[in-house]
């Protein structure tokens, strides 16, 4: 912890994605982003209970700990907004983190214990995409057919929660969610070298096999830069090794998750 340019004490966090994604003028190119150390200020936020009702508390608080104006949080891909939010969480109160597991062999509730600290980032493969341009290609197992999509980032993420927001009447009418469609639909950029938005949409509504839907977000999820959130654990019945998810949220910093 040291004074800088920004006349406020800062450290250095490193990104999942090493900045490859990010143009070659954005500050995120560098693949690390400076932080301030939190204060009665990001408490303040923290137990804002009109911003937790919004649902907005830990976008507030990661917005207020970026030391760079020039880097905006929307600007961001997912997981290193995540790698941010862990980062934030060590400096603002340290790396130990107890959740609760339910015991798959019991079904009893176990305290665990985190080391956050020792979580670590599932890097990007160099070798998947071209740097500086943020699409990639996977070729459907079953239908052969070709896509080519994104990862999304903060403006992303923002259009799809309108989308839906804008979709909550038909869903109240008909009990279906179209979340997974509306995702897949901001992720794809072309498919069979086809951009138009329109032949996308018609794609993932009438055409993407569930077989090869299933395979496409499988393989999303492997290539995505971000940080691995789960732990190992032995169950308490047959000793069997398991892993659990560390829960991301507003009980993820102290002392609004109290």
């Amino acid at each position: 912890m040291a004074e800088n340019q920004y006349g406020f004490p800062t450290e250095v966090l490193s990104l999942p994605s090493k900045g490859l994604l990010y143009p070659e003028d954005s500050p995120l190119r560098s693949g690390t982003i400076d932080v301030k150390y939190m204060t009665a200020k990001e408490e303040d936020i923290l137990t804002s209970t009109n911003l937790i009702a919004q649902g907005k508390v830990i976008e507030r608080l990661l917005e207020s700990v970026i030391a760079n104006p020039n880097i905006k949080l929307d600007d961001m891909l997912v997981g290193d907004k995540n790698a941010l939010m862990l980062g934030t969480r060590i400096l603002g109160y340290g790396g130990e983190y107890n959740i609760l597991i339910n015991d798959p062999d019991t079904g009893e509730e176990v305290e665990r214990t985190v080391d956050l600290t020792q979580l670590k980032h599932r890097e990007l493969d160099e070798k998947l995409f071209k740097s500086g341009e943020n699409k990639f290609s996977f070729k459907l197992p079953n239908s052969k057919r070709v896509v080519e999509f994104k990862l999304l980032d903060g403006h992303d993420e923002r259009l799809i929660e309108k989308q839906l927001d804008d979709l909550k009447k038909v869903e109240e009418l008909t009990g279906i969610s179209s979340e997974l469609t509306t995702r897949i639909k901001h992720q794809l950029i072309s498919v069979d070298e086809n951009t138009d938005q329109k032949f996308i949409d018609n794609f993932v509504d009438n055409e993407f096999l569930a077989l090869d839907t299933r395979a496409y977000r499988k393989y999303v999820l492997s290539i995505s830069p971000d940080i691995d959130m789960s732990i190992d654990y032995t169950t308490k019945g047959t000793g069997k090794e398991v892993k659990v998810d560390v829960p991301l949220g507003v009980e993820f910093f102290w002392p609004a998750g109290e």
